[in-house]
């Protein structure tokens, strides 16, 4: 029997409250006196406990409505919750992944989705995903010292090259990164994302014939993967979940940032905007035409996608339905605000409770740091 120590005591304390909160939301479960005594004798005995089906799937959907990052959070309810904690070898841990990346594409209906994978236990590390995203582009240093492609993922790339890829002989700027994932055994393995789980759209313009020649696109689902979930104490450091994109995370941050792909000052130049002074503001008109073709794109292949003012007012809808619920939305202002236009969204003028609650998902330092380097492994 495990010794109780600290960790012990908190762990029975975020079970309980856990617990509580399962129940009182779905009381159909029956009266929580009986489950509570069941998981603190199984913690005892175990150092941890096995969450039921119903109580992942609950907590998974508590996890994204109390996320306070997520501006999407209206479609809590709808999250799909895949239950593969049996699973926690490398290789089917991918190939669940690109599974789960089909399943999600669902025809260009996305659908929001979770795989949640075997937990932390007091006997054996979960597996760890490095990636941010599932589907991720690399980026390759020319001799210039410019980048092609991603240069957020520049030293990952490296990192991954390190280990054993091999990129495309003739490097692109959206070559898909290999999915790598680490268990303690096995350590980090590397798993090429097959094409059929690789859905991506091209990206042009509603008016200007010229911006298909930038040979642009985009992958169709966001599916971020190094965050860690937490339900009631136990932690699932490897649980991939996608909700769609807002048009804005494409256009005005992945492609329009200055260290990411930089595409405004092109788009102005190919519009022949007077970039030779800034009150001309040629940066918000080319970032507005950069953003237009994104959700034309989609649209026009059928693939969901939302734009930044519909998603606002959805996510006002949502702070006062958990008002009206009697809860708290911790929200955090400088992620849901979006990154243009923000004083023409709903969002803008206001304040919020940025207390984060859980269930919730988390981002570890280590994680993020290997999720952009490639490294150093988890497990040493």
């Amino acid at each position: 029997m495990p010794e109780p120590g600290p960790d012990t005591e908190l762990l029975r304390a975020a079970a309980r409250e856990f617990l509580e909160l399962f129940h009182t939301e779905n009381p159909r479960a029956g009266a929580v006196g009986p489950r509570v005594a069941a998981v603190m004798r199984e913690i005892d005995l175990t150092g941890t406990y096995w969450h039921t089906s119903e109580e992942l799937t609950f907590g998974a959907r508590v996890a994204w409505r109390n996320n306070e990052r997520c501006i999407g959070r209206l479609y809590w309810h709808s999250l799909q919750v895949r239950d593969l904690r049996t699973v926690s070898d490398a290789g089917r841990v991918a190939a669940h992944c690109f599974d789960h990346l089909r399943l999600a594409h669902n025809g260009g209906k996305i659908r929001p989705m979770i795989s949640v994978f075997a937990p932390e236990t007091p006997y054996r590390p979960a597996p760890r995903i490095w990636n941010e995203q599932l589907i991720r582009y690399a980026g390759h240093a020319l001799p210039d010292e410019r980048v092609l492609g991603d240069p957020r993922y520049l030293a990952f790339t490296s990192g991954l090259i390190e280990r054993g890829w091999q990129p495309p002989s003739s490097p692109g700027a959206f070559d898909v990164l290999p999915l790598v994932v680490e268990t303690v055994e096995e350590g980090p393995q590397l798993f090429e994302v097959p094409a059929a789980s690789i859905h991506e759209v091209p990206l042009r313009h509603p008016e200007l014939a010229w911006f298909a020649d930038l040979d642009l696109r985009w992958h169709a689902v966001p599916v971020i993967s190094n965050n860690r979930l937490v339900i009631g104490g136990v932690s699932y450091p490897a649980a991939p979940f996608n909700g769609w994109y807002m048009g804005t995370e494409i256009g005005a941050r992945n492609l329009g940032d200055s260290d990411r792909y930089a595409l405004v000052p092109e788009v102005a130049e190919r519009m022949g905007l007077d970039t030779s002074e800034e009150t001309t503001l040629w940066r918000d008109r080319a970032l507005v035409e950069l953003n237009r073709a994104v959700l034309h794109s989609f649209r026009a292949q059928g693939v969901t996608i939302t734009d930044h003012h519909t998603e606002s007012r959805r996510f006002l809808t949502h702070l006062e339905r958990e008002e009206n619920a009697g809860r708290r939305c911790p929200t955090d202002w400088t992620w849901i605000v979006p990154p243009m236009s923000g004083s023409q969204t709903p969002v803008f003028h206001r304040h919020y409770d940025s207390s984060p609650q859980v269930p919730n998902f988390f981002t570890d330092p280590d994680a993020t740091h290997r999720g952009l380097h490639g490294g150093p492994p988890a497990f040493r």
